[in-house]
């Protein structure tokens, strides 16, 4: 019997900065699942990189909506922006997939999700780390009750890669990027967090600016607790070499995961695990693909194969909390999420 190939989905991808050339590399490269055929870009200096990869080239989104042979769209784009660009997908009866943050206040990630739910629309987000091979452990870990009960939390995703950048560039936009590094790798954690403790109930944050100009500060440390009990030490720092490192602590067990190199070129893992009345073992993990692997899930929801893994009310959940660390980062006072 001859097996019938699936076609895989057809896309574009707005932003071809830096962020946007990695996920067009991945995908087009090495994914059966989706292949992206334009690229949105308002600056002209992104066409010789559409080109080199075989893709059509606009300068506005608006071209690519009216594309009928574009099934999603993949936004790579400043976050100021993903509200907006997130309702013109929408309309246009294509599914869509955001880098993070999804947006700055529980409000507008509500209403985007609502949006694309009342669509039929479905909508990817882009918290890779979730595909990361051990930390995909750990959220089984902790849903069969391996872990036992959840008690606690401490993630660090931090890199001084924004130092050198121009001081025009957005993501060195305090109204844009608040908090020091939080929309750029703190959220991650934060979509961690919420998916393994639940939603937030207030957060106390320190954040200061101690070895740079950074309008939103270089250092950032928040400290969350979870309306179901339990606590979260987040930081993310934009003055300091590369670490990522994130644990989880229960009664029957914790993990320990560290990266051994930035997700844009990733290294693998070294795990570290207690578990109640065994010693401790440390392991490395092979590298894989997250950035990939999440738009494979991605695809294959569009598809209708299976359901997207990170949900509406995990997105929600995690901006409200995002939004009450943005205050506490300005007021220095404990904020209700």
């Amino acid at each position: 019997m001859t097996m019938i190939e699936e076609k895989p989905v057809i896309a574009a991808l707005v932003g071809l900065g830096w962020w946007g050339r990695k996920m067009a590399s991945l995908v087009n490269a090495g994914g059966a699942e989706m292949h992206f055929v334009r690229g949105v870009d308002p600056n002209p200096e992104a066409q010789a990189f559409a080109e080199s990869m075989g893709l059509q080239f606009s300068a506005d989104l608006e071209e690519a909506l009216r594309d009928p042979n574009i099934e999603a769209v993949v936004l790579a784009t400043p976050h100021s922006l993903h509200q907006e660009q997130i309702a013109r997908v929408v309309a246009a009866g294509k599914h869509v997939f955001c880098e993070k943050p999804l947006d700055l206040t529980r409000a507008g990630a509500e209403a985007s999700v609502k949006l694309c739910e009342a669509a039929g629309i479905v909508l990817g987000m882009g918290h890779e780390r979730r595909f990361e091979p051990p930390i995909a452990e750990i959220l089984a870990a902790a849903e069969s009750g391996r872990l036992g009960r959840l008690l606690q939390i401490e993630a660090n995703f931090s890199h001084d890669k924004f130092l050198n950048l121009d001081p025009s560039n957005w993501r060195l936009k305090a109204d844009q990027a608040p908090a020091g590094g939080m929309t750029a790798t703190g959220i991650h954690l934060t979509d961690l967090s919420v998916k393994l403790m639940g939603p937030a109930a207030d957060v106390r944050v320190v954040c200061e600016n101690l070895a740079s100009k950074i309008p939103q500060g270089d250092t950032m440390s928040a400290h969350v607790r979870f309306a179901g009990g339990g606590s979260a030490y987040v930081s993310a720092t934009l003055a300091t070499p590369f670490i990522s490192r994130f644990a989880i602590f229960g009664t029957l067990g914790w993990i320990e995961v560290r990266d051994k190199a930035h997700v844009e070129a990733p290294d693998g893992w070294v795990v570290t695990e207690g578990w109640k009345d065994k010693p401790i073992t440390i392991r490395e993990v092979a590298p894989a693909e997250p950035v990939r692997d999440n738009l494979r899930a991605f695809a294959r929801a569009v598809r209708g194969k299976e359901t997207y893994p990170i949900t509406g009310n995990d997105m929600i959940n995690n901006i409200a909390l995002l939004e009450a660390i943005v205050r506490s980062a300005q007021s220095g006072a404990l904020e209700k999420v």
